[in-house]
């Protein structure tokens, strides 16, 4: 499992996964009242996140993209 997450990437991937992984627990906007969506947003985030942490992402992976530098 080689690198394939550039340092722009992960920073807007861990900025933007904490968001959505915040939001709803303080349920801000209140469209996160749906537990179906603040779940699901939640779940999304936290994705996000352990993809920046790893600096790996399979999707990226099976479309043979890659924005690290080498």
């Amino acid at each position: 499992m080689s690198a394939n997450i550039g340092n722009p990437d992960r920073l807007l991937r861990a900025i933007l996964g904490l968001v959505l992984f915040v939001l709803p627990l303080i349920n801000v906007p209140a469209i996160w009242s749906s537990g179906v969506l603040a779940y699901g947003s939640m779940a999304v985030g936290l994705v996000l996140v352990v993809t920046a942490v790893f600096q790996f992402c399979p999707l990226y992976r099976i479309l043979g993209i890659s924005t690290c530098k080498l």
